[in-house]
């Protein structure tokens, strides 16, 4: 991050709040194409798209040097089902039945990879029909599965990644997915995990991506207050069962050919199509740029929780704690996970900004590698929104009625060590 870039997003954290990211338009629903990877820095990708939440398309040229383009794909531009296979086939697998719904999103299922890969080549010889429907194999772990396999590197500009560098330390979980599906699988109409950013990257095939801004889906939903499992199907236009739907925006719309990554901004909901055989890489990611949007969703869903078994409040003495504990098997976290996550993008900050890298652990693949890269005045920018949000955070009542005890070091101990990192670093 260079100087101007820093100056810029100082200014425009001081005076921002949450509600503020549906207040950014798009002219006529414009999406910007980056072309040359030679003349886009990170600072142009920060302040032109992260900051302002707005969405991008990345060209393939983006994407050229992966293992996954030279190997998984056959010289036509399909699926190498015959490399997948050798490489992959005895791993499991989840596949989603694309024709069947349940509650607001597809049944899964954990099969063989050759099975489903079977079945896929089986599906295109019968023109892309089958009595066990459109399945769509999603949010597979490949890289954590295979982590030898070179299949991808992270661009640059997506690498100040929060959500994968504290769930890689706890050695936990992921978000980091591989997609495989016929042409047409589909995806439900979706917010992506904790309002995070999303990229996703077609090594082969062609996707379409209707966008909706933070703020459109309230004009979708149903007069229960419910979204809608697929924004084109005709109900919508039943004013009676979505009595706001006439007053919402068309949605953003993208065409992704292979090889190009969209970059889906925090809150944006959406829905996507595979218009080809398609295999696609995704991750989730969270920053400091959309931290605070990522804490305002857990205080929603947090309230959500809270009003569902509001008439329990009185009669059960652990009423808070059973709160965080149904929010967390909703939303995957819960308060005090939360702090520690703060706790540790913040302390590998701070160890950066004292101590530096050694020559050794910066040719490593990182997360501390990947801070020293982005330099000193992004990990205190990092350091910054840590500090605003764990604020908010400290001062919450519903964490402030959980037993704290357990966290190390305390909130107020951590602001303080925080606060003191930052004045040193720009001394």
């Amino acid at each position: 991050m260079d100087r101007a870039t820093f100056a810029c997003s100082t200014a425009f954290f001081r005076d921002y709040s949450s509600s503020s990211q549906s207040a950014f338009c798009l002219p006529a629903g414009h999406v910007d194409f980056i072309d040359k990877v030679e003349s886009f820095t990170y600072s142009d990708f920060f302040r032109d798209y992260l900051i302002p939440n707005h969405p991008c398309v990345f060209s393939a040229k983006f994407t050229d040097g992966w293992g996954s383009r030279r190997n998984w794909v056959t010289w036509d531009g399909k699926p190498d089902f015959d490399y997948l296979l050798q490489k992959f086939g005895d791993a499991i697998v989840p596949v989603a039945n694309c024709d069947v719904k349940e509650y607001n999103s597809n049944p899964k299922e954990q099969l063989p990879f050759k099975e489903y890969i079977n079945y896929w080549k089986e599906y295109i010889k019968n023109d892309y029909r089958s009595s066990r429907g459109c399945l769509y194999l999603k949010d597979w772990h490949l890289s954590r599965a295979f982590p030898e396999q070179d299949v991808y590197t992270t661009p640059v500009y997506f690498s100040s990644d929060w959500l994968n560098e504290y769930w890689d330390a706890i050695a936990v979980d992921d978000y980091r997915f591989v997609y495989m599906g016929p042409k047409g699988s589909w995806t439900p109409f979706h917010a992506d995990v904790f309002r995070s950013y999303s990229w996703s990257a077609n090594i082969c095939g062609r996707k379409k991506w209707l966008l909706y801004p933070p703020g459109q889906e309230d004009y979708l939903k149903d007069r229960h207050g419910n979204l809608p499992f697929d924004v084109t199907a005709p109900g919508l236009q039943d004013k009676s069962v979505y009595p706001r739907y006439n007053q919402s925006q068309p949605p953003v719309e993208i065409v992704q050919e292979a090889g190009e990554i969209v970059f889906i901004p925090s809150g944006w909901h959406h829905q996507v199509y595979n218009l080809e055989d398609t295999i696609s890489i995704n991750h989730n990611w969270v920053n400091g740029c959309n931290v605070a949007i990522m804490w305002c969703f857990l205080q929603d869903e947090l309230a959500a929780v809270q009003r569902e078994i509001n008439e329990w409040k009185d009669p059960m003495d652990d009423w808070h704690l059973q709160c965080q504990l149904i929010m967390k098997s909703c939303t995957g976290i819960d308060y005090k996970e939360f702090y520690n996550f703060l706790k540790v993008i913040a302390e590998n900050r701070i160890s950066i900004l004292e101590n530096g890298l050694d020559d050794e652990a910066s040719a490593k693949n990182t997360p501390k590698a990947a801070i020293s890269t982005l330099g000193m005045l992004h990990a205190v920018f990092d350091l910054k929104r840590t500090v605003k949000v764990l604020t908010s955070l400290s001062a919450n009542e519903d964490f402030k009625k959980l037993d704290l005890t357990s966290l190390s070091p305390p909130p107020e101990a951590l602001l303080h060590h925080l606060k003191a990192a930052i004045d040193t670093a720009l001394l």
